[in-house]
């Protein structure tokens, strides 16, 4: 008798996150879908046969609140997808307090109170996965998206951090770091005209593909696509002349 996967997706009323969703079905997942906007997040969970609940991830109380619900359901998960995240665009000088205090809470400590929440059903469940959506904005901070940079640098050293802590619990966690990736959240064609690098910019099922593809494997970090990487090593290297540059365009 085959035994039904669950997987929990958050952030999973559009773009990647829906994304995954679909693929995930298609390969024999049980998705229990988590966003804020009840209306569409009921819409792809009727479109992949599964199960949502309305979660703003940010609610440290919302979150335990609905991983009881959903583990009184499910005992045992074998997925936890950590993808649901907001822009929070502007400077630490421009941006209005209450979005960088939202965009902290939402693209880094809500997947640190997912992971919590959920931590005894994937226990239970392994061994299992967990894929913390992150950004390449994770590995590189730039003057004009500070706090977002901020927020998912912070997510990447969750994400780290918990790799060896979750490994001997028969747990695997994974970052994904995306480049630019064209979503109702982050339209990136409208703010570039530039053709050769609208055709660098991703689809949210190429992402999807790759998130199914590290679950169940020792992947710590992935990057899509993957000729996005070397593009990120001058931060690390010499980042007193990233910073110079980024200077620059922010000016």
């Amino acid at each position: 008798m085959q035994v039904t996967r669950v997987a929990v997706v958050t952030g999973a009323s559009s773009g990647i996150g829906a994304a995954t969703a679909r693929a995930l079905a298609a390969d024999g997942w049980l998705c229990v879908l988590l966003a804020r906007r009840e209306e569409r997040v009921r819409a792809i969970a009727a479109e992949v046969g599964g199960e949502f609940e309305v979660c703003d991830v940010s609610d440290r109380g919302a979150v335990e609140a609905v991983a009881e619900r959903v583990s009184a359901r499910h005992p045992a998960i074998g997925l936890l997808i950590n993808n649901a995240g907001i822009r929070g665009r502007g400077t630490f000088v421009s941006a209005p307090p209450e979005l960088i205090e939202q965009t902290v809470a939402t693209n880094y400590l809500g997947g640190a109170w997912c992971l919590r929440a959920f931590l005894p059903a994937l226990e239970a469940g392994a061994p299992s996965d967990v894929v913390n959506v992150v950004s390449v904005a994770g590995t590189v901070a730039l003057a004009l998206s500070g706090p977002y940079a901020a927020s998912k640098h912070a997510q990447l050293a969750f994400s780290r951090s918990t790799v060896a802590l979750l490994r001997p619990r028969g747990i695997r966690v994974h970052s994904v770091l995306p480049g630019f990736v064209e979503t109702e959240g982050f339209p990136q064609r409208v703010r570039s005209r530039n053709r050769l690098w609208q055709r660098a910019i991703l689809e949210p099922e190429d992402v999807a593909r790759r998130i199914v593809a590290v679950v169940g494997r020792e992947k710590p970090e992935t990057t899509v696509p993957r000729w996005y990487r070397p593009l990120t090593l001058p931060a690390s290297l010499a980042p007193g002349l990233v910073a110079r540059l980024g200077g620059r365009r922010a000016r």
